[in-house]
C-alpha cells in the first residue's frame, strides 16, 4: 500500500478537517494535498496549524472542475484520493436540494472519472485508492426494535442528502465493478468532535448555551443516533485504506445509541458542570421543542461487526468522554466558532427553527 500522497477533499470541513491533522500526526511525512471550495462549512482556520507544514498544501477550488481535479492528480502524483466533500446537511437540503445533487452526486463522478484516467494512465496499479466517504443515512430509518443497518441494508433514503449519498455511494460501487478501478466506500454515524460547524445538533447546542439562546428540539425529541466521536472515525478509515481490500464498503459507528433530548440533558448536564459563566443556568431551562422537519428518520444504528472482524477496528472514546472533550473544546474556541455565526447563518437559523 502506498498512501504516501494524498488528495484530500473537503478538508476545511468538520470531518476532513479532522481526518487532516490525524494524517499529519501520525504520518508526517505523508504529502497531503487538500482541496476544498470554502464555502460556508469549509473554514481555512480549520487548518491553521497544518498549513505551515510544507508536506500539506491547500488548494481552493471545486470537485467539479474536472480540469483542476486532473492537474492535480497528476502534478502530485496522487496515490489516494479521501473523498469527505460534500453538501451534508439535511436540513439545508430541504431548503435547496440541487446543491446537493451537484456536489454530492456530480462532484464524486468527476472525482472517479477523473481519478480512473489517472489510474489507467499509470498502468492500473494495484496500490492506488479512492476512498467515499458516506452515511448511515443511506438506509433510511429504523424501528425502535430493528436490528441495526448492516453494509447489505437495502438502501432507503428519505432526504435529499441521504438520496445525493446514496447516489455517489452506486457511482464508486459501480466504478469498481465496471473498471476495476480500486474504489472503498465507507458508512459512518452522526460524528461530532472539534472544527463543527454550529449547524448540527451538538456545536448548535454548545454554542446557544453559551449564548443563552435558546436549544431547539424537533418534534418530540426522541429521534435515535448513533454517535462517533470524530477521532474514533478517523482512525477507523486509516484502518479500511490500510487494511481494506477493493471494492468492499464498511459501516462505522460508535456503538453509543441515545435520543436526541437524552443527548442534549447530557450537553446541558456538562456545560453547567463546566462553564463558570453561562447567561443562563441551568441551560435545560433552555430547552424548546420546534416543529418536526418533513421526513425525519426515527431510529440509525450502526452494525460494525464486519469492520471489528475484518480489520480489528472499534471506537475507543465513550460518548461521555467524548462529549467532555467537546464541550470543553468549544468553552475554549470561542474565537473559532463566534465569526461563523454570520448574517446568512442567521437567516438560515430562523427558516429553520420556527418556534411555537
Amino acid at each position: 500500500m502506498a498512501l504516501n500522497r494524498l488528495l484530500v477533499t473537503g478538508a476545511a470541513g468538520f470531518i476532513g478537517s479532522n481526518f487532516a491533522h490525524y494524517w499529519h500526526r501520525h504520518y508526517p511525512q505523508s504529502r497531503l494535498i487538500i482541496l476544498d471550495a470554502l464555502t460556508y462549512a469549509g473554514n481555512r482556520a480549520n487548518l491553521t496549524d497544518l498549513l505551515a507544514h510544507p508536506q500539506v498544501d491547500l488548494v481552493e477550488g471545486n470537485i467539479c472542475d474536472r480540469t483542476l481535479v486532473a492537474r492535480l492528480l497528476k502534478e502530485y502524483a496522487i496515490d489516494t484520493l479521501v473523498h469527505f466533500a460534500a453538501e451534508s446537511h439535511v436540513d439545508r437540503s430541504i431548503l435547496g436540494p440541487e446543491a446537493f445533487v451537484q456536489t454530492n452526486v456530480v462532484g464524486t463522478f468527476t472525482l472517479l472519472e477523473a481519478f480512473r484516467t489517472h489510474w489507467q494512465d499509470q498502468g492500473k496499479p494495484e496500490q492506488l485508492r479512492f476512498l467515499h466517504v458516506s452515511t448511515d443515512e443511506v438506509y433510511g430509518s429504523l424501528g425502535p426494535n430493528d436490528p441495526a443497518f448492516s453494509e447489505t441494508t437495502p438502501y432507503a433514503p428519505n432526504s435529499p442528502y441521504s438520496a445525493s449519498k446514496a447516489g455517489s455511494d452506486h457511482l464508486a460501487r459501480a466504478y469498481y465493478h465496471t473498471y476495476g478501478l480500486p474504489t472503498l466506500i465507507t458508512n459512518c454515524s452522526n460524528n461530532y468532535g472539534p472544527y463543527h460547524f454550529p449547524e448540527k445538533l451538538i456545536p448548535l447546542m454548545c454554542v446557544n448555551m453559551l449564548l443563552g439562546k435558546p436549544l431547539p428540539i424537533y418534534g418530540d425529541g426522541q429521534n435515535i443516533r448513533d454517535w462517533l466521536f470524530v477521532e474514533d472515525h478517523c482512525s477507523a478509515l486509516d484502518a479500511v485504506l490500510r487494511g481494506a481490500a477493493p471494492g468492499e464498503t464498511y459501516n462505522i459507528g460508535g456503538e453509543a445509541e441515545v435520543k436526541n433530548i437524552d443527548l442534549v440533558n447530557l450537553l446541558c448536564d456538562l456545560m453547567n458542570d463546566l462553564a463558570p459563566d453561562l447567561p443562563i443556568r441551568p441551560t435545560q431551562e433552555l430547552i424548546t421543542y420546534v416543529t418536526d422537519r418533513p421526513g425525519h428518520d426515527r431510529r440509525y444504528a450502526m452494525d460494525i461487526s464486519k469492520i471489528q472482524a475484518d480489520l480489528g477496528w472499534q471506537p475507543s472514546v465513550t460518548l461521555e468522554d467524548g462529549l467532555k472533550k467537546t464541550v470543553t473544546w468549544y468553552l475554549e474556541h470561542r474565537d473559532w466558532w463566534m465569526p461563523l455565526l454570520s448574517e446568512e447563518y442567521q437567516h438560515y437559523y430562523k427558516q429553520i427553527y420556527e418556534y411555537p
